[in-house]
């Protein structure tokens, strides 16, 4: 770092994004993209905008935020585009959290979550997993004030807490906001956008890089009560307001229009979701039981870095964290069928050689 580096954010450990090599070709399961590209109807509407990048985005992307409204039954105002869900969830730090409104979070979780409240000067408190990796809602009933962030599911263990637990958790914090991160709730999960108006109290983001195979256009969501999406645009404007490209919203909206095929790109990976877990038990694996585009599996015969390295030196990439609660654990992103039969041949053979 140079010199000139603040000692304040020298002192930051940044998120470590899936690695992205280039020394050979691998079959990806590592970061949580959709196997299937995007429609052609997203393809073309990038295209026609990118042959006007001389002009400004939007600002409100006013009809792709029509048209996510009417697809999620709230008003438009009740929604803010952003670059990404990463974005939409530190705009919520900054929005919602300080040293009188501290941040609480899983203690295994989204790695993000600490390095926002890092960035932003939130103190913030990591509540442990119960002994089988799931979250215990009981943990973050009456808080008094704090910011709760739970995603739901959770990554990277899959697990899911109820709708009911969810309105719980945001019925019994009344004084502060509680945001309920939804990158994976397409894969079999129940969302708590049903009770945005209910709750003045709760923010539900999500992504299109997941279910809507859209995680180069980087374009995410938030939906909440009119009063905090307000609140959420007075940090945008303050940052970037044109946080979302020509081609990203272009490209959004018409994924939108094709909501029928990135949902049964979604079946179709549940359906890989089962046989992979299947399969995984089979050879004796410890497999989480997933409501994501991902299951998290655990061998004794043999470490969890040892089987990513191994199965890296053939081709195929998973994600190994080293957190020592995790370590034993690989993520494996959920992928074509074709391409989870070969992941399951190879363990197979690395775990006969053996």
């Amino acid at each position: 770092m140079s010199r000139f580096f603040t000692k304040r954010l020298a002192k930051l450990t940044p998120y470590t994004p899936g690695e992205q090599p280039r020394d050979m070709q691998y079959i990806k399961l590592n970061t949580n993209e959709s196997p299937f590209p995007p429609s052609p109807a997203v393809i073309q509407a990038a295209t026609i905008e990118a042959g006007r990048l001389q002009l400004y985005s939007d600002p409100t992307c006013r009809e792709l935020t029509d048209k996510l409204a009417s697809l999620y039954g709230v008003a438009p105002e009740q929604v803010i585009l952003t670059n990404g869900s990463d974005e939409v969830l530190n705009f919520a730090f900054m929005a919602f959290a300080d040293e009188d409104h501290p941040l609480v979070f899983p203690a295994i979780t989204y790695g993000f979550y600490p390095v926002f409240a890092e960035l932003n000067r939130i103190p913030y408190e990591e509540i442990p997993l119960k002994a089988d990796f799931s979250v215990n809602y009981r943990d973050y009933l009456n808080l008094g004030g704090k910011t709760i962030v739970i995603a739901n599911p959770n990554a990277p263990t899959g697990l899911c807490l109820t709708l009911a637990e969810i309105e719980e958790i945001v019925r019994t914090n009344p004084d502060g906001v509680v945001v309920i991160d939804e990158a994976y709730v397409d894969f079999g999960a129940e969302s708590a956008v049903t009770l945005t108006d209910k709750y003045e109290n709760l923010l539900v983001t999500q992504t299109f890089s997941k279910s809507r195979s859209l995680a180069g256009a980087r374009l995410g969501f938030g939906i909440g009560g009119k009063a905090l999406i307000a609140d959420l645009h007075t940090v945008r404007y303050s940052t970037n307001p044109y946080n979302v490209n020509r081609m990203t919203a272009a490209a959004g909206y018409a994924a939108l229009c094709d909501n029928d095929y990135y949902m049964q790109n979604c079946r179709t990976i549940m359906e890989n979701r089962a046989y992979t877990t299947d399969a995984l038990r089979a050879l004796g694996f410890e497999v989480l039981p997933s409501l994501t585009n991902f299951v998290f599996a655990k061998t004794d015969k043999m470490s969890g870095e040892a089987l990513y390295l191994e199965l890296k030196r053939r081709g195929i990439l998973v994600r190994h964290f080293g957190k020592a609660e995790i370590t034993d654990y690989n993520r494996i992103t959920i992928g074509t069928r074709e391409q989870m039969e070969a992941f399951i041949a190879t363990v197979s053979d690395i775990l006969k050689e053996l």
